[in-house]
């Protein structure tokens, strides 16, 4: 029998103020959720769930790793494909997003702009464009 990998099912981000994230995906990024409890908030986003989890809930998940502080910095950054960057960059800052750079035309084909959500997650946005 042979074994693949399918695809992306879910992603999971560790926060601490789980009101203030559901919030910003909720309002800037425009999802739909669909589950919640105490300690979690599921959006659906396209093929994949985008789970919040309070950071003190990671430790069940992740063990024995550890989900580290904030402050640790940006350890990831997740890109979203969209048809047209400055677009979407208005379309985000009109809803109370920041931009963290952008939009810049990238040497490998790419315009592109990042925006943090209020955990630190960073979020790039990205179109093909020709590349420089």
């Amino acid at each position: 029998m042979a074994t693949s990998l399918k695809g992306l099912g879910a992603l999971t981000l560790f926060v601490d103020d789980l009101p203030s994230a559901t919030a910003f995906y909720r309002d800037v990024f425009g999802l739909d959720i669909v589950f919640e409890d105490e300690s979690s908030a599921a959006f659906g986003f396209g093929n994949t769930i985008l789970n919040l989890v309070l950071a003190t809930e990671g430790p069940d998940l992740i063990g024995p790793a550890v989900v580290a502080p904030v402050s640790a910095g940006t350890r990831a950054q997740l890109t979203i494909w969209v048809d047209d960057t400055d677009a979407v960059c208005a379309l985000l800052t009109g809803r109370g997003a920041e931009l963290l750079n952008g939009p810049i035309d990238r040497p490998w084909g790419k315009r592109t702009a990042c925006i943090a959500d209020p955990d630190g997650n960073v979020w790039e946005v990205a179109q093909d464009i020709a590349p420089a």
